[in-house]
């Protein structure tokens, strides 16, 4: 499917083109570079009947399988892997085999937020022998029956600094977390929501930059938004990178101010 350059030059690229873009991402020295990957509603909601799928277009759906080609891994909430029924991140053997030319490992590797370890064990990412899943949590306990090679990263496990900790109720700061998956090797994440998890990783400061795809459709209702929880004081700035369109689809795509 084409998808046209609105911004900030006229052209028409395809859904590969648009991803491949994050190879050349300046990838910090202490953590890896973060990207948000989201869809929302024209009226802002990114759930309709507590899931994203029915939000995306088919154009959507072609991206959001290419930027999960591109990086390193794929982070994702209890909440959304559990709601979403995470599978296998790339099932298409021509991703595949493109990721493994560009010298990525042929699946991402798949980082599954969950503070109290209320992921199922049963969902398909995690019944899937070929899939390499990282658990973050606060929980000493372990998923059991789990048919693919899960590890856990713990509090207790990695160095934080007092600024990680600052003001936080809960002892899961993502900062040491996403340092430590720095020094193991990875240089790029994808992050998909929740909302929750979004939040978290922009108050700390974790965030690179925002995919927004914005569906021609209105679900009103009070379901949640791209990030939820006290305001941001002052309102995080983000900076306009390019804007595509296919399907009817816009794709927004932001820089964070760092």
């Amino acid at each position: 499917m084409d998808f046209e350059r609105l911004y900030p030059e006229p052209g028409t690229r395809g859904a590969r083109d648009v991803a491949t873009d994050l190879r050349e991402a300046d990838v910090p020295d202490d953590r890896p570079y973060v990207a948000l990957n989201m869809v929302s509603t024209t009226d802002g909601r990114i759930t309709v009947g507590g899931r994203s799928g029915p939000i995306g277009g088919a154009a959507d759906r072609e991206l959001f399988h290419e930027l999960r080609a591109n990086v390193d891994a794929v982070m994702a909430g209890a909440a959304t892997v559990n709601t979403e029924r995470y599978g296998r991140l790339v099932r298409d053997e021509d991703r595949r085999r493109r990721r493994a030319e560009a010298g990525l490992a042929p699946d991402p590797l798949a980082v599954v937020v969950s503070a109290r370890l209320s992921v199922s064990p049963d969902v398909p990412l995690l019944q899937d022998p070929d899939s390499s899943v990282v658990v973050i949590t606060e929980s000493e306990d372990e998923l059991e029956g789990c048919r693919a090679s899960v590890r856990y990263l713990r509090p207790s496990e990695v160095e934080a600094t007092p600024e990680d900790l600052s003001g936080r109720v809960s002892l899961l700061a993502l900062a040491p977390m996403m340092r430590r998956l720095r020094a193991d090797g990875i240089g790029t994440v994808m992050c998909e929501g929740g909302s929750m998890l979004t939040a978290a990783l922009l108050r700390e400061g974790l965030v690179d930059e925002l995919f927004l795809a914005l569906a021609p459709k209105l679900a009103a209702g009070t379901g949640p938004t791209i990030v939820s929880g006290p305001p941001f004081e002052p309102p995080l700035e983000m900076t306009l990178r390019a804007v595509h369109e296919a399907g009817g689809d816009l794709f927004l795509r932001y820089r964070l101010h760092r």
